[in-house]
């Protein structure tokens, strides 16, 4: 967080968010007790939506920040995605593609937002952490940018998924499926999630909200494929993606 927000915060000129107020208690070191008692002031409708127009003109690289700060202060991560690739999970490339869909960012501004999402990145390497990564299949073959940039992302897929820390499930389009993957979302331990839809990021700390995400990842968990079945298919994907890169 930029000293700059933080005095509007202090001079009440800015409204804390929940991601804030959290960040700000935990760089304090509060107590449980405390730092509850703030989180459930400053989440006085249980949720909080921020508009991408808002996030876009503060600068986009400055929210990487924001998420990279609440990933630090996270022990077990839980993502569930139905719409690209988890960010944390990323090619240079494939992140390049995400920032160019419209409304594209500006190069400079795209520039600077990979090379933050980059270096979320090495928070999969921490001690301490773990990760649990769900991608539904059709993700896999979502062509937002060259088959072969794709080809290498699902190389990458693979890679990661080897780390110790980490596990990864892909949700197969031909299992019976528990429900819809209706949004894409992160559980930060059981406190906080983060929901993403089209026109804004939704966080909520409320204790029904967070175990209403926490079923229904479980649900997607179950029916998913991991370890070498997982691989092998994100690997029949890639080759097919090649094959397209090659006829074309």
């Amino acid at each position: 967080m930029s000293a700059g927000k933080l005095s509007k915060i202090e001079n009440e000129k800015v409204r804390p968010s929940v991601q804030d107020v959290d960040l700000i208690l935990t760089a304090l070191g509060v107590s449980d007790a405390v730092k509850s008692e703030f989180l459930t002031a400053a989440r006085a409708e249980a949720t909080e939506a921020t508009a991408w127009r808002l996030l876009r003109r503060m600068g986009p690289w400055k929210h990487q920040n924001t998420i990279k700060a609440i990933e630090a202060s996270t022990e077990t991560l839980r993502l569930f995605q139905g719409q690209l690739i988890p960010g944390l999970l990323q090619t240079p490339e494939y992140m390049n593609a995400v920032f160019s869909l419209p409304p594209a960012l500006p190069e400079e501004t795209r520039g600077r937002t990979v090379a933050a999402r980059i270096e979320r990145q090495a928070v999969l390497h921490e001690p301490g952490r773990a990760f649990r990564f769900l991608i539904c299949e059709h993700v896999l073959r979502w062509l937002i940018s060259e088959p072969t940039i794709l080809a290498l992302q699902l190389d990458r897929l693979v890679s990661v998924s080897r780390l110790p820390n980490v596990s990864m499930g892909l949700v197969p389009a031909g299992a019976r499926m528990p429900d819809f993957p209706m949004t894409c979302f992160s559980l930060h331990d059981d406190r906080l999630v983060i929901v993403e839809t089209f026109h804004s990021e939704i966080t909520t700390t409320d204790p029904k909200d967070v175990q209403l995400y926490s079923e229904t990842f479980d649900r997607f968990a179950a029916v998913a494929l991991y370890g070498d079945p997982m691989r092998a298919l994100v690997e029949r994907v890639r080759d097919e993606l090649l094959r397209q890169q090659e006829s074309l």
